[in-house]
């Protein structure tokens, strides 16, 4: 009975927690660091909860296919989205961060056509113009001399936009990716496995995420960074904290809920993050909440409704 609606609710509740602590874990250990750990991290924890349901701690029964859709979506959702939403989250904070993940749903509708033939009503292309309007109301104002201008630094929208792309794109290759999964299981596969393929979807992922990290920790020289990590024990909490609450809860479930439920639905209630971060970003940041920056949450949001009602 609304298994898939509540899941979607649950997701929104994780992500915003997500975000905080993302914010937090990547003030004080870097984000390229954050990223490289969270996904080491929730390997781990993925192949204890996929072994302990299955018997078996690792994907069984994805093939070549199904590894690679899994794998571009951990390219274009982790490594790609992630790098830009934790760099944004240190530009911006996580409360415009995720105002611009609102772009994610159409850009997700958008790849999704051409990935998958799903067309694109009138209405949809109202509720991307909406959308955009809702953000541009939030990030833009005034100046005394009556210009248009960013009211935030330009490097952060880019970033928000890039992570919006990352989890638009990656969502759809993800779908793409457990469609081969379900159909590689074999008839006398176990029945839980049908029920742990958003887990061991996510597993692929993040293993193919980490790898992705890794080189690029390599590349930049950071290695040094990752090992000082393990000496500051409030950053690893958050990332630990980040890691339950992201790759092994959030991205788990919000694969789960919409197996569950119509994925306009739950993607719509999913994308309540935005609104659920202003709060609390204003209680512990004392970030003061403007009107303008209230009526373009609430044209924002109207737009992902509408996108999908």
């Amino acid at each position: 009975m609304h298994s898939g609606e509540i899941i979607s609710l649950i997701v929104a509740v994780l992500w915003t927690f997500s975000a905080w602590f993302a914010d937090k874990s990547s003030r004080l250990l870097g984000s390229m660091v954050t990223n490289v750990l969270r996904l080491v991290l929730a390997s781990l924890f993925l192949s204890l909860i996929v072994g302990a349901a299955c018997g078996k701690p690792y994907p069984a029964y994805a093939d070549s296919a199904t590894w690679l859709w899994l794998s571009l979506s951990a390219l274009v959702g982790y490594v790609f989205g992630d790098f830009c939403l934790f760099n944004c989250y240190l530009s911006i904070g996580p409360r415009y961060g995720q105002l611009l993940m609102t772009l994610a749903p159409p850009l997700s509708a958008v790849t999704a056509w051409m990935l998958l033939g799903e067309s694109l009503s009138l209405r949809s292309i109202l509720a991307v113009c909406v959308t955009i309007c809702g953000i541009s109301l939030s990030i833009l104002s005034r100046g005394s001399d009556r210009h248009i201008r960013f009211n935030l630094p330009l490097k952060g929208i880019l970033l928000g936009i890039g992570a919006a792309v990352g989890q638009g794109v990656g969502l759809v290759l993800s779908k793409i990716g457990m469609m081969h999964y379900e159909a590689a299981l074999p008839a006398d596969a176990a029945a839980r496995w049908n029920e742990m393929i958003p887990f061991a979807a996510t597993l692929i992922r993040a293993l193919v995420g980490a790898a992705g990290f890794l080189l690029l920790l390599g590349i930049q020289k950071q290695f040094g960074q990752l090992k000082a990590a393990f000496g500051n024990p409030r950053g690893m909490r958050y990332a630990m904290l980040l890691t339950l609450f992201g790759p092994v809860l959030g991205v788990s479930l919000s694969l789960m809920a919409v197996q569950y439920a119509p994925a306009g639905i739950a993607s719509t209630l999913m994308a309540l993050v935005p609104v659920l971060i202003v709060f609390p970003d204003a209680l512990f940041n004392h970030h003061r909440i403007t009107p303008r920056e209230i009526l373009g949450l609430a044209v924002t949001m109207s737009g992902v409704a509408l996108f999908f009602l």
